[in-house]
């Protein structure tokens, strides 16, 4: 394992958190993702499912989690199956979780193999009024293939039809989106290698340099640290590219007196970090660069101030939309009548900024959240404003991980070079 795993005291409190919101006599079913084919005989890594892994600590594919608050036996209301392991297994596939590993690991006293679960599922089945199953709910999710969550459910109403189901959907999205002190922590050390990349690549970039070989450096100094690597695909776009919101091919030179949007950042444990610097190829801003870069950054620290407890997630978008607007006036890129004309519903300045500013960051990069509720203490977010003026072939964007307190914020990112000439100082 590369990362320091946390305290099983953390996934016990979570489960407790989850038992509270279940309904009476009721049995919740956490499945563990597939690992993924490629080709032949090829396979992708395992990507744990983030709701089990929020609830166990478990970072193993063929897992089970069940929750069982009222279940007849005291043994019976936390079990965990896991994927039953053998000395010919560690020789093929590297060890598994024994049973005592995977208490350790959990906090779950029962650990059974995996080929028991029928049987006591069937049980508890008997006893258990409602059934709660595990769906990607996510606002932004587009999936094409079925995952195992989904062949479970199938195979549950095939099964069992006269059991209601419920939805963990909304309890997850609820309870994920406020982090325990120990998720800040990993978050921060994710933040911490981001760091050390950003510090690597700044001494790095040059003319002529491909943006892939930026991309490279950052995956060395990731991997160097303990992270398995990028949290998300990373974007490295130079020049005109930068005006491209999800340009990922990174295969064009980096020239002179262009600026470079990099959005990257690394994972460490299953948690994401999520940075944005835009930097100058060459070192040095020229003053229109700066100009933008500097509204951009007056944007960006304009809505850390306002992203506190209380407030909804479309009010924020509102004021950090009218501060953009503001910006873009100074920078002569529209005009009082561009205002006055304005659709409301497409207001002018999304011309030159055209996405939200802030998502829930955890396990997931774009973590679980309610953006239809007031935004809560112990929330995660990012906070990334952009200008893209592509008739100028420049984009220029920002961002950092904050964490919401009631009386201010902890800027995950705040020891990562943001201001201008911080920037320039650190290239040369």
């Amino acid at each position: 394992m590369k990362y320091t795993q946390l305290s099983k005291d953390l996934y016990i409190r979570n489960r407790a958190k989850l038992s509270k919101c279940l309904d009476s006599n009721a049995l919740a079913v956490f499945n563990s993702n597939d690992v993924l084919p490629t080709n032949a005989d090829g396979h992708l890594p395992l990507v744990q499912n983030t709701d089990l892994f929020y609830m166990s600590g478990v970072d193993q594919e063929e897992t089970i989690l069940l929750i069982c608050p009222q279940a007849s036996r005291e043994t019976w209301k936390e079990i965990l199956f896991v994927k039953e392991t053998n000395e010919e297994v560690a020789i093929w596939e590297g060890a598994k979780l024994n049973k005592k590993q995977a208490s350790e690991v959990s906090g779950v006293k029962t650990v059974m193999w995996l080929s028991q679960f029928n049987s006591v599922f069937n049980k508890l089945m008997a006893q258990s009024e409602t059934v709660y199953v595990n769906t990607n709910e996510h606002l932004r999710a587009h999936v094409e293939v079925e995952t195992r969550d989904a062949r479970f459910i199938k195979k549950l109403k095939n099964d069992y039809p006269g059991h209601p189901h419920k939805r963990l959907a909304p309890i997850m999205h609820d309870l994920r989106s406020v982090k325990e002190r120990e998720e800040i922590d990993q978050l921060q050390r994710a933040c911490n290698i981001t760091k050390s990349g950003i510090e690597r690549i700044l001494k790095f970039i040059k003319p002529g340099v491909l943006e892939y070989e930026i991309e490279a450096e950052l995956s060395h100094e990731f991997l160097k640290n303990g992270s398995r690597g990028f949290a998300y695909t990373p974007i490295i776009a130079s020049g005109a590219s930068a005006c491209v919101l999800h340009y990922v091919e990174n295969d064009q030179e980096c020239k002179d007196g262009d600026v470079i949007l990099m959005d990257i950042g690394a994972e460490y444990g299953n948690y994401a970090s999520d940075l944005t610097r835009s930097v100058p190829v060459n070192g040095k801003f020229t003053q229109r660069q700066k100009d933008v870069y500097n509204s951009v950054l007056s944007v960006m620290k304009g809505a850390m101030g306002i992203l506190n407890p209380g407030i909804l997630i479309d009010e924020y978008h509102k004021e950090v939309g009218l501060m953009m607007q503001s910006e873009l006036r100074s920078l002569g890129l529209i005009d009082q009548h561009d205002i006055d004309k304005q659709n409301p519903a497409m207001p002018a300045y999304k011309k030159y900024f055209m996405h939200g500013t802030s998502h829930h960051i955890g396990l997931d990069v774009h973590d679980y959240g309610h953006y239809h509720k007031p935004v809560q203490e112990n929330n995660v977010f990012t906070v990334e404003p952009g200008i893209y003026i592509r008739e100028e072939g420049l984009g220029i964007r920002l961002e950092n991980d904050i964490v919401i307190h009631k009386d201010g914020f902890t800027d995950l990112m705040g020891s990562i070079p943001l201001l201008a000439d911080e920037i320039e100082n650190a290239m040369n």
